[in-house]
């Protein structure tokens, strides 16, 4: 299967087209990022682009960017992860119980690992076995995720007053490379790992397949399952890393209510990355470019109206609504694509006349 068959153009202007009409579909939103900037920094020139305010933004949105990448893989199947904002919220939890309760902190990130993991096979196989929407299974397994971690914590903040937790643990949150903090440096590793692998690797050319068409991908021999529960598994995993990143910087201070609060910016940030680099299809470096817009933005009109916060929803909310209407109209313009491409059956079966 060539890499072509499953190359989304719903977004891309026609061949022959000026610059401009090709350059706009694609880069539209990473000139967005620039232009942002710079109303920002003319607006706020001590505050907003100085190495301290990257080094905040960086630090406090890097768990956001690991989990918006986390979510990109099922949807680049066709499918959507609802239950990631409360798994992170779990996930940081038990991060910090597990080691008060004496388990060494390499052995919690393996449990935690773990987890998610089975928690992404629990997804699939409602979502493939049993046949259950993605949205409502995944929903559903969310809120499960949500009652165990009021379970663990019983409602309220767990403090470990005993600092029993790992000295080398809290570097997990605190380290970084010439200023750079650790935790976006990994995010950008795994940003960097995931697009190698969707658009370089057979691997991703069939995630992709399976997520524009899967009975055309079956018919082809790819096995749809298979792809599916890799990345329901994988994210569930990378949501795990995000909750263990998460505890780090918490300093010993989780609960439960954190995670869902994640949720709503991390997919905006997917649905923003359908929409550049490879506009009609999610893709990893979009996803970059959507997690750049989500805090440049609302770090830039925070500073430019404090103590607004409001703007943090109202943001998320009107870039996630914007996102899915160009989206839509993607999918939509694709369909119209593919219908006209179909012979009528009264041509398909002159043609077979003559064929024969």
């Amino acid at each position: 299967m060539s890499k072509n068959s499953i190359t989304s153009t719903a977004l891309e202007a026609p061949k022959g087209s000026s610059f401009l009409r090709r350059f706009f579909p694609v880069y539209g939103m990473v000139l967005l990022i620039v232009v942002l900037f710079i109303i920002f920094s003319i607006s706020k020139p001590d505050t907003f682009p100085t190495l301290q305010n990257f080094r905040i933004l960086a630090s406090g949105n890097a768990v956001l960017f690991i989990l918006a990448l986390g979510v990109t893989l099922p949807m680049a199947v066709g499918k959507i992860d609802l239950s990631f904002g409360y798994g992170v919220g779990l996930w940081q939890v038990m991060a910090l119980v597990w080691q008060m309760d004496g388990l060494d902190y390499r052995l919690v990130l393996v449990m935690i690992l773990a987890g998610g993991a089975v928690v992404g096979v629990i997804n699939a196989l409602l979502i493939e076995l049993a046949q259950v929407d993605a949205f409502i299974a995944t929903l559903a397994t969310g809120q499960v995720i949500y009652a165990i971690s009021y379970a663990v914590t019983g409602g309220t903040q767990v403090i470990d007053l005993k600092n029993q937790r790992s000295e080398s643990f809290n570097k997990f949150g605190t380290w970084s490379i010439d200023r750079i903090p650790g935790s976006f440096i990994v995010a950008i590793v795994l940003a960097i790992l995931m697009f190698v692998v969707l658009e370089y690797l057979p691997i991703g050319r069939y995630m992709y397949a399976v997520g524009a068409n899967p009975r055309a991908a079956e018919l082809m021999g790819i096995k749809r399952s298979r792809y599916i529960y890799g990345a329901m598994i994988t994210s569930g995993m990378i949501t795990g890393l995000a909750g263990y990143l998460l505890c780090a910087r918490q300093l010993g201070n989780v609960q439960s209510n954190i995670g869902p609060d994640l949720l709503l910016p991390a997919l905006t940030a997917a649905f923003i990355g359908s929409t550049t680099i490879r506009p009609g299809r999610v893709n990893p470096l979009g996803t970059v470019v959507g997690i750049f817009i989500a805090v440049i933005g609302i770090s830039g009109l925070l500073q430019m109206f404090p103590g607004s916060f409001f703007l943090t929803p109202l943001f998320n909310g009107l870039t996630l609504v914007a996102a899915i209407t160009i989206a839509s109209l993607a999918s939509r313009k694709r369909r119209n694509k593919a219908t006209n491409k179909i012979p009528s059956g009264k041509n398909s079966g002159a043609d077979g006349d003559k064929k024969e």
